[in-house]
């Protein structure tokens, strides 16, 4: 390569449309980064956490579409994925995986069965008294903590924290529901509080493969409140310094 043409890559014109390509290729295959809107994924993901998802580990597109260039695996039960709403492609939606393909799905009164199997609650000693991440969330002025109580789950090699309200065990029945090919039934890890396949409609229920983005990797930033009517920017006074490089489980 001559002077010029190096010249030409690494100053100006040139080094700004190479930063700008590199930056699409990790965008587009690699990395993508996004921020949790809602309380849905509580408490495994708070409002304001600002995530990475690893948009390689299901494949690679074709830029631009939804066709696959190459697969090279599929979401499990317990991940936590990000993917297009099946009712509106505009919108991103991150949920974990409860059915894949084959599963039968029912859930009732606070209660989740796969294949007829209930998939066993227990409160782990560490955090059953640990309410730290919703400290400063409150419902008609009481404390959240006040409100809902701490589970673990574990589905296939993922353990992770649902959240429930007390003494409202009447939700459901929902199903049974039988995932079909190519496609994945989620839920909300905050059960009282999240719009997932228990409640979409019929003929939108499941998350086709076609709609997955990735797979929800870590927290890189997280705060308390952002700027007013800036919705991608954390406050710098607020940052949750426990989150950061928390690991998505």
């Amino acid at each position: 390569m001559s002077l010029m043409k190096k010249k030409f890559w690494t100053e100006g014109p040139g080094s700004f449309a190479l930063a700008i390509g590199i930056a699409f290729v990790i965008r587009w295959a690699f990395l993508e980064a996004y921020v949790i809107p809602s309380g849905s994924m509580l408490p495994s993901l708070l409002i304001n956490d600002h995530i990475f998802v690893n948009k390689m580990i299901y494949g690679v597109r074709f830029p631009f579409t939804e066709k696959w260039m190459v697969k090279f695996g599929e979401p499990e039960r317990g991940e936590v994925i990000v993917f297009r709403y099946p009712e509106d492609m505009s919108k991103f939606y991150i949920k974990r995986v409860v059915g894949v393909p084959g599963d039968t799905v029912y859930y009732e009164n606070g209660n989740l069965y796969i294949n007829n199997e209930l998939i066993e609650k227990v409160v782990p000693d560490e955090k059953k008294d640990d309410f730290a991440w919703v400290a400063e969330m409150s419902e008609g002025g009481t404390k959240v903590k006040d409100n809902y109580v701490h589970w673990e789950e574990t589905l296939g090699d993922h353990k992770f924290s649902v959240m429930l309200r007390k003494g409202e065990f009447f939700d459901g029945p929902y199903g049974p529901f039988k995932v079909p090919n190519d496609s994945y039934f989620v839920m909300g890890d905050n059960r009282n509080n999240s719009k997932d396949s228990r409640l979409w409609a019929a003929d939108k229920r499941f998350v086709p493969r076609a709609n997955l983005m990735g797979r929800a990797s870590f927290v890189w930033l997280s705060c308390d409140e952002k700027f007013p009517g800036i919705n991608v920017f954390c406050n710098p006074l607020t940052v949750r310094w426990s989150r950061l490089l928390h690991f998505i489980h």
